[in-house]
């Protein structure tokens, strides 16, 4: 796999090339030192992905994303020294399609060489359940998320009031360590609150729970939330999929699945099982999508009962709480 670097600060450079040249399968294409210069390169020299800071002079790395994706688009993570402090702008440049985010600090382990190893999986490819209806427990929206993710959850999430009468949980692709960034964001944005989701947590009306550690977030039969390690060979933790199975299995109500924005295919096969178990499920469809990888594979496994614009999913969830409610 052929990495970029773009980078200001000629430490972080060497780190971050230190760390590429460590896997003999990994090649270092090119190394620029703003944004413009990323841009051009990028246009000249496609890489597979670019190793993108968030800060740099001449053009940030946000809008070197937003540039790149737009001409020449490939997989890029952020870079920051502060995910705290740039959180606002991480998320800006995953609205743009962005993959994924890593803390510099986290060069001296090993967990950017385990996130280029899971886009490099991620890139190098391509049971009917029955569940009993209860009207005791609240109508459940489930929605699984990855590139473009955060700014499509904004349009969705803002839609809805904040005595919204469903539950809202939410698995985005996004590391563990900016979970809390995530949140704190996505609760400046929308009126319902939006908390981490916690090992024993039941999903209530009014709330958004967000999956916040790097193994999966799942249902359980006595229906609160946890986190397994298994599957151990999934690319990305936590899970669309996993999460999705489970709740097919588990919720004994009915709910919304929604499946946005993304790369791979992750979700697809989980939104089919709710789609199978009685849930009114959704794609977003290719045009509003940043990157139309998940969506369009559950709508080639006729996961999707509707496939819609971002703007209208929220209606539509809304529409379907109405209609539950009502029953």
């Amino acid at each position: 796999m052929r990495i970029a670097i773009a980078n200001d600060m000629f430490m972080a450079v060497e780190a971050l090339r230190r760390a590429v040249v460590k896997i003999p399968d990994y090649k270092l294409a090119w190394v620029a030192y703003d944004g413009a210069e990323a841009v051009s390169k990028c246009a000249a020299d496609t890489p597979d992905l670019i190793l993108m800071d968030v800060l740099m002079p001449s053009m940030d790395g946000v809008e070197a994303t937003r540039r790149i994706m737009s001409q020449s688009p490939c997989a890029i993570v952020m870079v920051t020294a502060s995910v705290n402090r740039y959180a606002a702008k991480v998320f800006e440049a995953m609205g743009y399609g962005a993959l994924d985010a890593i803390n510099t600090p986290a060069l001296a382990d090993d967990g950017l060489l385990n996130k280029i190893a899971a886009i490099a999986r991620l890139i190098g490819k391509s049971s009917h359940r029955r569940v009993h209806y209860s009207k005791s427990l609240p109508s459940l929206i489930v929605i699984g998320a990855s590139t473009g993710g955060p700014q499509a959850l904004t349009t969705i999430l803002s839609q809805f009031p904040q005595d919204f009468p469903a539950a809202v949980v939410v698995v985005q692709h996004i590391d563990a360590q900016f979970v809390q960034g995530f949140a704190t964001w996505l609760n400046e944005q929308i009126s319902m609150p939006v908390q981490i989701a916690i090992a024993g947590n039941t999903p209530h009306p009014g709330k958004v729970l967000l999956a916040s550690t790097n193994h999966h977030l799942v249902m359980r039969p006595d229906l609160t939330l946890g986190y397994d390690k298994e599957p151990l060979n999934f690319s990305y933790r936590p899970s669309v999929d996993v999460f999705f199975k489970s709740v097919a299995k588990n919720w004994t109500g009915k709910g919304v699945g929604a499946l946005l924005t993304g790369m791979g295919g992750d979700g697809a096969q989980g939104l089919k099982q709710l789609r199978e178990a009685g849930w009114h499920t959704i794609a977003q469809d290719r045009k509003t999508c940043v990157v139309y990888g998940m969506p369009k594979v559950a709508v080639e496994l006729k996961a999707a009962v509707e496939v819609l614009p971002v703007e209208a999913i929220a209606s539509a969830c809304i529409k379907f709480t109405a209609k539950y409610l009502n029953k």
